[in-house]
């Protein structure tokens, strides 16, 4: 037997193991909100030009073994730009549209059915002892959008370039309750049996907006939207990505893609989201862990949550009463909150607060504490402690701080599945260590931000 066959010794494959199985218990609760809902995914020619279809195949083939309906809408830009060199053809370009002439729909069409064959293929990979093994997955192609040509703008006519115009919803439902993988090209047919090349991602915003599709997911070269100081926007309300937009705080790149999920959230699709292209897995990562990978637009309106003012110290007490009556909470007297009140953050509804957190710096040390964490029963099991906790990060961060823990008596499985770590008290700041309450025995958790 050779070394490389030679087995685990038995502590560091028990830990391996245990890792294992501590990772899938986590992801557990996504696969479970993920089950039966609809993802519309779309990808550039640049990701099968990297060298990146298998691999993606592979990690799609697994949202679909995990019950998840699959719309995949796939672009063609450089096997497009290819055919057309190698014909000799000069590639014309304007208002960020490919003018499409008679020889450049031809490259469209030939670009398209290749990489169309490509996919399908991939997704027919049925070797053992790779993922796809026993996949038996079945992916259906056709005339699914009827488009409209772009016509003549500001004097340039883009002849066969097209907008898509409708898209026929009840055979890709049916498909899809058939259990089957929809795969659309970036071209559309007219009434009159015209070809028109689109933009793969309008095809795919307007595609998932007329299923309502629970997610629409564009992976595209760059790393999620950041605006010109290079700062991730991990997510955003539709409001606060219309903000960027019109302060003109963004790349070419990033608002391009940008207002397409700004579009799609506006129309009826719940999330939509940007991940990179270059990274192995970014699909599962983004859907999978509870910070992600890129960015997220959300259609709801993130308003309702706000930093507290002095107005708040009743609807905070009326909050927290029922916590700390039963111990989940550290009793806090009003006098308390109202000189703390600039440390909370609240959600409101109809002039309710519903839910709250509090974030107390220590900058010594590059740590803070998240506390009072709490949301009203009628409220939750909605994602708005997850709400919470985002924004405490955030603020976090932007405090400069690098750690955020909590102390908790009730709720450590909650954090632990969101990136927090067990640690001791003589691993907290020496001012909290001081104020440490020893009869409670709250257990220390800590995150690196």
């Amino acid at each position: 037997m050779n070394d490389a066959d030679a087995p685990l010794p038995t502590a560091l494959a028990s830990a391996s193991q245990a890792q294992f199985v501590a990772w899938l218990r986590e992801v557990a609760p996504y696969v479970h909100a993920h089950r039966g809902k609809t993802f519309v995914v779309a990808f550039g020619g640049e990701l099968i030009e990297a060298g990146r279809l298998n691999a993606l195949v592979h990690d799609l083939s697994l949202l679909h073994a995990m019950g998840i309906r699959l719309v995949i809408v796939h672009g063609s830009r450089p096997q497009v730009q290819a055919q057309l060199a190698l014909k000799g053809v000069e590639a014309r370009f304007s208002h960020g549209m490919r003018i499409t002439d008679a020889a450049a729909l031809e490259c469209a069409k030939e670009a398209a059915g290749e990489i169309r064959l490509d996919i399908e293929a991939a997704f027919s990979q049925g070797l053992p002892n790779t993922p796809m093994a026993h996949a038996r997955i079945r992916v259906v192609s056709g005339n699914f959008v009827t488009a409209r040509p772009v016509g003549v703008v500001d004097g340039v006519d883009f002849q066969h370039t097209g907008v898509v115009r409708k898209v026929d919803v009840e055979a890709i439902r049916q498909a899809l309750a058939a259990d089957t993988i929809v795969l659309v090209s970036p071209l559309g047919f007219s009434p009159t049996g015209e070809a028109f090349n689109l933009r793969m991602e309008d095809a795919a915003t307007r595609i998932a907006a007329a299923l309502k599709a629970d997610k629409l997911i564009l992976i595209a070269e760059g790393a999620g939207i950041r605006d010109r100081s290079g700062r991730l926007h991990e997510e955003l309300s539709v409001a606060q990505a219309e903000r960027l937009l019109a302060d003109n705080e963004l790349d070419a790149a990033s608002a391009f893609n940008l207002g397409f999920l700004v579009q799609a959230c506006r129309q009826g699709v719940g999330r939509a989201h940007l991940i990179p292209l270059a990274l192995d897995g970014a699909i599962l990562v983004e859907l999978f862990t509870h910070d992600g990978v890129g960015t997220m637009i959300s259609a709801e309106d993130l308003a309702s949550m706000r930093e507290a003012t002095a107005d708040d110290v009743g609807g905070l007490l009326k909050l927290l009463a029922p916590l700390e009556a039963d111990g989940t909470l550290v009793k806090r007297p009003r006098e308390l909150i109202e000189r703390e009140i600039d440390h909370f953050t609240v959600l409101e509804h109809d002039g309710v607060i519903y839910g709250c957190a509090a974030l107390y710096p220590f900058p010594e040390v590059q740590m803070g504490e998240m506390a009072a964490l709490a949301v009203h029963p009628d409220y939750q099991n909605h994602g708005d402690g997850e709400r919470l906790l985002k924004r405490i990060e955030a603020r976090a961060r932007a405090a400069g701080l690098t750690r955020l823990f909590v102390l908790t008596t009730r709720t450590a499985h909650w954090f632990l599945k969101r990136g927090f770590v067990p640690a001791r008290v003589e691993d907290l700041p020496l001012q909290r260590q001081q104020l440490y309450n020893w009869q409670r025995r709250s257990q220390v958790l800590i995150k690196t931000l």
